[in-house]
C-alpha cells in the first residue's frame, strides 16, 4: 500500500513538482534561458502552452519512483527502528521512541532516494527531453560516483522533521483513536 499511495501521489504532485524544480533552477539559468514564471498558476499554463501538457509530466517515472522509495522506505525503517528501539534497547513506547525511530527513519529515506532525487531534478529541469540512460551516462562521466549523494544534506534537512513531524502526528492520532475507541491495552 505505502509503493501504490507513493506512486499516485508521485503522478498527482509531478506537475507541481516540475514546475517547483524549474522555479528554483531559475536564477541560475543564463538570462536568456530564464523562464520567468509570474507565480505558479502562470508557471503550469505556460508551460502547457509554450510545451504542451506533457510537459507537466516530465520526468513522472523519475517522480513516482522516488515517492515509492520515499514512502516504503519511511514505512518500513520506521516500524522497523520503533520494534528494535522497543525490543533490544528497551524503550518504552513513547514520544522518545517515536522521536528516535522517526529520525532515523528520515535518515534511511534520504539516503535510499537521493540518486533518485538527482535524477529527478535534472530531468525535470532540463529544457530538452534526455533519455535516462544518456543522462545517467553524463553525469557519470562528469561528476563520477559522488553524483549520488549530491544535496544529501539540504534534503536531509528538509525531509527529517517532515518524517519526524508525520510519525509524531501518526502516534498521537493512534493514541487518541485508542483512548476513543476503548483500546487503551492494545498495541
Amino acid at each position: 500500500m505505502a509503493s501504490t499511495s507513493g506512486f499516485l501521489g508521485g503522478i498527482a504532485g509531478n506537475p507541481a513538482d516540475v514546475l517547483n524544480v524549474r522555479m528554483q533552477n531559475d536564477r541560475s539559468l543564463p538570462e536568456a534561458q530564464r523562464r520567468n514564471y509570474k507565480n505558479a498558476v502562470d508557471g503550469l499554463i505556460r508551460m502547457s502552452k509554450e510545451e504542451g501538457w506533457r510537459a507537466l509530466f516530465r520526468g513522472v517515472g523519475a517522480n513516482s519512483m522516488r515517492a515509492v522509495l520515499m514512502t516504503a522506505s519511511q514505512l518500513a525503517s520506521y516500524d522497523s527502528f520503533k520494534k528494535l528501539l522497543r525490543e533490544k534497547v528497551g524503550m518504552q513506547d513513547g514520544v522518545s521512541t517515536h522521536f528516535t525511530a522517526s529520525f532515523l527513519a528520515g535518515f534511511v529515506a534520504t539516503t535510499v532516494c537521493s540518486p533518485v532525487d538527482v535524477i529527478k531534478t535534472r530531468v525535470m529541469s532540463a529544457s530538452e527531453k534526455e533519455g535516462i540512460v544518456e543522462l545517467l551516462t553524463r553525469i557519470y562521466r562528469e561528476e563520477g560516483v559522488k553524483w549520488t549523494f549530491r544535496g544529501w544534506v539540504p534534503s536531509f534537512i528538509r525531509l527529517g522533521p517532515h518524517t519526524i513531524a508525520t510519525f509524531m502526528f501518526l502516534e498521537q492520532h493512534k493514541k487518541l483513536y485508542r483512548q476513543w475507541k476503548g483500546l487503551d491495552s492494545c498495541q
